[in-house]
């Protein structure tokens, strides 16, 4: 396998936990340059990283020897320069979400596959040992036939952010759903499969919030909230499990759990918001038993989908974080929003594959055999 050449695009905070792994860990990709709408944060993201080229964004997708775009802008830029870079012949990996209307996603899958390209988006945290080890778990029947699922994650709302942009926390993109629930319901489809159907509800406790944290650029400053804060849903999956999730950011402090329920016993699962963390089983006599890992890849590896892309361009075989996958997540999230508005239940029409799980005994941050 060849090393792939990548630009990256949004060199905002979350890049440098990119570029950390994607240049030191991975023998797939080479960052060859980089971009920013604020050019300085670029220069400084190169020399840091040892990234040999600094342009503009046009500059980057003219730039024939760039293969691939890693696409770290704001939610609101990723479908624009999604599609900006499939037209200019570039595969595209983006941060979540894959885009904030579900036409937009639509409209960047059509012209990937039109152009015969490769789009992918985060989360990939599922391709960490803690999900894999779970779905092996799952597979193997050491639960019995799953039926149930439990999801809940609870953040602090961004009063106490240091963050110089705190509205992209307290609007659609940066709400508890599209930001944190989607780790949990893009794991959710790589244990179990896609959703059939949503139900849900979501609520909005105040339409203002003042920032208190005095280290913030924007302290005493009194922003906006433009999207619901707290969200809970019940999903049906075409397996037939039915599972809850909760997803708020009106608490304090970093609560996540997540749990599958099967017919012989209970999987306490790892935070989907990383990639490993301790794997526990109540099986039917009462006893919790502690399971180790059966895949690697468990420290901090984002970007790890990228690198599953990279090799799967080469090989011809489907990519696991792919944008049909983002898509489908997506209409789930649109779906409760919608099942919220209407008081009904909303069928996903969006489909996709259950990504394949991870092989054994892969070499260090390898994805292919």
């Amino acid at each position: 396998m060849r090393k792939m050449k990548v630009g990256l695009i949004g060199c905002g905070v979350i890049s440098e936990t990119y570029l950390k792994f994607c240049t030191e860990s991975l023998d797939i990709l080479e960052i060859a340059a980089c971009a920013d709408l604020v050019p300085e944060l670029a220069k400084q993201h190169a020399e840091q990283f040892q990234i040999p080229k600094v342009c503009t964004v046009e500059e980057m997708l003219s730039d024939p020897e760039i293969e691939m775009i890693l696409n770290l802008t704001v939610p609101k830029a990723h479908a624009e320069l999604n599609l900006r870079a499939l037209e200019a012949g570039k595969h595209v990996y983006t941060e979540k979400p894959f885009a904030l209307s579900q036409e937009d996603a639509d409209k960047v899958l059509a012209v990937a596959e039109s152009k015969g390209l490769r789009v992918g988006c985060a989360p990939d945290t599922f391709l960490g040992g803690g999900i894999q080890s779970c779905i092996k778990l799952i597979d193997d029947g050491w639960i019995g036939t799953p039926f149930g699922g439990s999801g809940l994650i609870l953040t602090g709302n961004a009063s106490d952010r240091t963050h110089r942009s705190p509205e992209n926390f307290l609007s659609l993109g940066g709400d508890p759903l599209f930001d944190v629930g989607v780790y949990y319901i893009t794991a959710f489809v790589a244990m179990l499969g896609p959703v059939r159907k949503v139900s849900g509800t979501a609520g909005q406790l105040r339409t203002e919030l003042k920032l208190l944290n005095p280290k913030s650029p924007r302290y005493g400053d009194t922003v906006a909230v433009g999207a619901p804060m707290n969200t809970s849903a019940v999903l049906d999956f075409e397996c037939g499990v039915i599972a809850t999730l909760t997803a708020a950011k009106e608490g304090f402090g970093y609560t996540p759990r997540m749990e599958i329920y099967g017919t012989d016993g209970i999987l306490y699962v790892p935070d989907p918001n990383g990639f490993g963390g301790p794997i526990q089983v109540k099986q039917r006599s009462g006893e919790i038993v502690t399971f180790p890992l059966s895949h690697g890849i468990t420290e901090q590896s984002r970007g790890i989908g990228l690198a599953d892309m990279a090799y799967a361009i080469q090989s011809g075989r489907a990519h696991r974080a792919s944008g049909s996958l983002a898509t489908h997540v997506l209409n789930v999230m649109f779906g409760i929003f919608e099942s919220s508005h209407t008081e009904q239940h909303v069928p996903i029409k969006m489909k996709c594959d259950r990504p394949v799980p991870l092989p054994l005994g892969l070499r260090f941050n390898q994805l292919d055999e």
